[in-house]
């Protein structure tokens, strides 16, 4: 994990913080404003998006763990935290880097998700977080993830998590078919069994309610207009390549489709939801 490229992954960074609802990053504040440091671990954490999106919610002296399966990418984080940073040196695990007077202590770890959804053995982190991570993931493993989050106690933050809405304008006659295909396209196995989808976020959510934590949602939707004009594009792109896979598509309505998608004046709404989850007991 993470397979995304590292263009997309930049692409999409304004938007995704701009998404994000700020009432639970307000809560996730005040839930640690009491402590002096805090020590976060990443999931899927890909080129370091999730923690320049949380940073600012945290205590001064945070300690990061950034978790993805993919070497280059954990590499290329660094370098993108680091030039993100007001300073910053590089560590024999990862980077230390100082913003607008908060102290980062990020460290690397390549780790296979698929095989094990709990890699905070023996580190007991403060905070769990991921963002665009959990609809590419199965019901099987979400239940395994929250078992061992509860088991462990940790509290949770994700952000970014499809919810199956997705809105173009102009409206095309081809919109509801192509939503169709590219949605059964996105529960295909992604490496860890078929994808929960629009379905994750509610899966979550009530897993972790049995588990005995207190779980607030809210609505996080791109609002793609006319200066996100590379992003649509590029999200028309991938729908496009996503619904061929699939076969459940005309050639000829895939292609007229695409050229209206990628027309001046086309805007986007994307839905998304953010969760955050703290334990009871």
């Amino acid at each position: 994990m993470s397979g995304f490229a590292p263009d997309w992954l930049k692409l999409r960074e304004g938007t995704d913080h701009r998404a994000r609802d700020k009432g639970l990053l307000q809560k996730l504040s005040a839930h640690f404003a009491d402590r002096a440091e805090v020590r976060v671990m990443d999931l899927g954490a890909g080129l370091g998006s999730n923690l320049r999106g949380t940073f600012a919610a945290l205590p001064a002296r945070q300690h990061w763990i950034l978790v993805d399966h993919d070497p280059v990418l954990l590499a290329a984080a660094c370098e993108a935290i680091a030039d993100w940073a007001d300073s910053a040196r590089p560590t024999a695990s990862g980077v230390e880097a100082i913003k607008d007077g908060r102290s980062l202590h990020v460290a690397l770890k390549r780790h296979d998700l698929a095989a094990d959804p709990a890699p905070w053995a023996g580190e007991k982190p403060d905070l769990v977080t991921a963002a665009a991570l959990f609809d590419l993931v199965s019901e099987p493993w979400i239940e395994r993830f929250v078992a061992a989050l509860a088991q462990a106690k940790l509290a949770f933050y994700t952000v970014l998590t499809h919810d199956n809405t997705t809105a173009w304008l102009p409206a095309h006659p081809s919109d509801t078919e192509m939503h169709a295909a590219f949605e059964s396209h996105f529960e295909r196995d992604k490496g860890f069994g078929p994808s929960a989808g629009g379905r994750a976020s509610s899966l979550i959510a009530n897993a972790l309610e049995k588990s005995g934590y207190i779980v607030e949602c809210a609505s996080s939707p791109w609002q793609l207009g006319h200066e996100d004009k590379a992003l649509i594009a590029a999200l028309a792109q991938g729908w496009a390549d996503a619904v061929r896979e699939t076969g459940k598509v005309p050639e000829a309505a895939i292609k007229a489709w695409l050229e209206a998608r990628t027309a001046d004046g086309v805007t986007c709404t994307v839905g998304h939801e953010d969760l955050l989850a703290l334990p009871t007991r």
